[in-house]
């Protein structure tokens, strides 16, 4: 028997959802690249079901109930007396999505003496201190592509809510006005201004495609740089360095993971070297950014805005400056846990639990780290050490 712990955000205020907004969500048959979705060989669930809250429990309790392991689920995760920390010692398997992460430091990881799986209910597993799992050999997984879209579709809306000046524009009719004036001092057009991308993966990279119509000039850094035809195809120019593509670009839009390479990539520094009234989104991870370079240069105006639903820890405590700095349109982190995706990461979770399970291997695309070394995407995306310092 295997003891599995999962770690998911509380459920709505006012409970479970007894029906929702639609009835169905759209079927893929497959992801933009190819690879095929998630392939269980069953769910018990409904696609588009609330299934990332506790209650939801990613639909794996009958599952794993009936072939005799034990499921734990919890939102109590931070500090030593939550209990994940309580349940964690004899675990054979954590469960934690991006949105609510459970970190695993240094430390909690040498207590999980039992712990042989880390599975991230999404795409991200930087609350994984890799270079520990490595030491412990402990596998790390994640469900890839499964809401890549989810967020480069969050990340152009982030976009055009900045430029645009919307969410202040929103404001002023929920409070019963009409100063169009207050409303257009702020709002431009996207069209002809030059977007600058930070890593053209899965996520960046369905970014630029969906740009492309906006009559935007695109530009890209990336340490993979893509296929001559690609940026043709796309209108793209290429930047090998990170600082020439900061200088030129009215907005920069972050999609690196988190690792010790990318931690604070934009700080003061490189704030200095973007041009007066350039808007920062960021959807990635929120440790890319110094937390108080942003703020500050949004308070001086050199930035004009900062979009994103990443923080650093999460959730972000009521006293993070993020909440109160001026021009910014940050939400919670939820940009890849919509319901469509939901119903993906679900999958793709219990796709990952039956292999491992059964003693089968796990597709190379969803592994970070196994038998002791980055494999599969982690070898591709991640370098090895710890972005979970400071998390406690």
């Amino acid at each position: 028997m295997a003891k599995i712990l999962c770690v998911l955000y509380d459920d709505p205020v006012n409970g479970h959802p007894k029906s929702y907004a639609r009835d169905t969500i759209p079927e893929l048959s497959q992801y933009p690249d190819g690879q095929s979705l998630p392939t269980p060989r069953e769910i018990d669930f409904k696609p588009g079901e609330l299934l990332g809250s506790v209650s939801g429990e990613l639909g794996l309790r009958n599952f794993l109930e009936a072939a005799g392991h034990q499921l734990v689920v919890t939102s109590d995760k931070s500090g030593p007396d939550s209990v994940f920390e309580k349940e964690l010692p004899d675990a054979d398997v954590v469960i934690s999505q991006p949105f609510w992460p459970a970190y695993l430091t240094r430390e909690r990881l040498q207590k999980a003496k039992n712990l042989k799986l880390a599975i991230t209910a999404g795409i991200g597993s930087d609350h994984v201190n890799l270079d520990e799992a490595m030491k412990k050999h402990i596998t790390v997984a994640e469900v890839t592509w499964c809401n890549s879209v989810s967020v480069a579709e969050h990340t152009v809306m982030m976009i055009l809510a900045l430029v645009r000046n919307y969410i202040p524009s929103y404001q002023v009719v929920v409070n019963k006005g009409w100063n169009i004036a207050d409303c257009v001092e702020r709002s431009y057009d996207l069209e002809g201004m030059t977007v600058g991308i930070v890593a053209s993966g899965r996520i960046g990279l369905g970014v630029l495609r969906r740009l492309k119509p906006f009559d935007v000039k695109l530009h890209y850094t990336d340490r993979h740089r893509l296929p001559a035809e690609m940026e043709e195809e796309i209108g793209l120019t290429f930047h090998p360095e990170l600082e020439s593509l900061l200088k030129i670009s009215d907005v920069v839009s972050l999609h690196c993971p988190l690792h010790p390479e990318t931690e604070h990539m934009i700080d003061e520094e490189m704030i200095r070297k973007m041009k007066r009234g350039t808007y920062i989104v960021n959807t990635a991870r929120g440790k890319l950014c110094d937390r108080d370079a942003i703020a500050r240069a949004l308070e001086s105006g050199h930035l004009a805005g900062y979009a994103g639903d990443v923080w650093f820890p999460q959730p972000a405590p009521k006293d993070h400056p993020w909440r109160s700095m001026p021009f910014h349109g940050m939400t919670p982190h939820t940009s890849g846990t919509s319901l469509s995706a939901q119903a993906r990461y679900a999958a793709g979770v219990r796709e990952i639990l039956e292999n491992w399970l059964e003693g089968q291997p796990i597709r190379s695309e969803y592994l970070i780290v196994d038998k002791g070394q980055l494999a599969g995407t982690g070898a591709h995306s991640y370098s090895a050490g710890d972005a979970t310092r400071g998390s406690e």
